[in-house]
């Protein structure tokens, strides 16, 4: 069996990688620049493009399960080309909505219904926030102030190992098919939280300081743009998200059981997040 896993550099696919090999699978990676990933060796990787769907038989040649991203344009130009999998793996949102108005949860509501429609055996998974999001802290950990326009607002980040584990799980055992997996961290923290634990980790002072909206809407569209996601970073996504921060404030999000449930052990906490990738906020 040979497993197609898409969106080759990304946090959650580097780990699925990993996690397969590691289970002993047949892993074939793809992504439009997938030499970026310095992947291991024994993957098979190759260049793919979901904008350019052709591009794409090749790639799913002997492949017999495949790990998506949702809200990526070109989704329907696999699906039709991909007939002959016995299952897709969606990597979706928590709270995916087609009928929503914020882009990002219609799109991956859209994105889910797409694979549904598409009469292939599925599976979706819709994680929290990413703890690897905190990623772009680094710089500001490392001069030792993280500037957040919501410091209060929480939420409950999930490490890409457990997103990736619980992926493992659907597309290498049974009783998967059909199923919308929500998962999240075992735990809701403040941004104020968050940065004290990776202060702690890497023994740093590192302290929190408000930032003006209009000053984090410049940041997050750049970042975005910097990441290949100019898209996704358009006015209306940016606005949407930071409704949701605001919406947050002093409002603990809800955690599930999911990775417990599923991969048999607990969620890992922010602080093993933060410390698996110290050397990102002190290098």
């Amino acid at each position: 069996m040979t497993i197609l896993v898409t969106g080759a550099r990304g946090n959650v696919a580097r780990a699925l990688v990993g996690q397969l090999l590691d289970s002993g699978h047949d892993v074939r990676a793809a992504g439009r620049d997938p030499g970026r990933a310095r992947l291991q060796a024994e993957v098979e990787v190759v260049a793919a493009d979901l904008a350019r769907p052709a591009g794409w038989d090749a790639a799913l040649a002997g492949v017999t399960k495949a790990f998506l991203y949702a809200g990526t344009a070109g989704l329907d130009g696999f699906l039709s080309r991909a007939s002959g999998l016995e299952q897709v793996v969606l990597l979706s949102a928590l709270g995916a909505d087609p009928t929503s108005a914020d882009a990002i949860t219609r799109a991956h509501g859209e994105a889910e219904q797409a694979v549904r429609d598409s009469g292939l055996p599925w599976t979706c998974l819709r994680p929290g926030g990413f703890a690897a999001n905190r990623l772009l802290w680094a710089d500001s950990v490392r001069t030792g102030v993280v500037r957040d326009p919501f410091p209060e607002s929480h939420s409950a980040l999930i490490h890409e190992a457990d997103i990736a584990a619980v992926a493992v799980c659907a597309l290498t055992s049974s009783g998967h098919l059909g199923a919308t997996y929500s998962v999240t961290g075992p735990e809701s923290l403040t941004v104020r939280q968050q940065v004290a634990v990776l202060g702690r980790v890497t023994g740093r002072p590192v302290r929190v300081e408000v930032q003006d909206l209009d000053d984090y809407r410049r940041e997050l569209t750049a970042a975005f743009a910097a990441r290949g996601l100019g898209s996704v970073g358009s006015a209306e996504v940016v606005e949407a998200r930071i409704r949701r921060l605001a919406a947050l404030v002093g409002r603990p999000q809800a955690t599930t059981a999911t990775v417990r449930d599923v991969t048999g052990r607990p969620a890992r906490t922010f602080a093993e997040w933060a410390a698996d990738h110290a050397a990102a906020f002190t290098r």
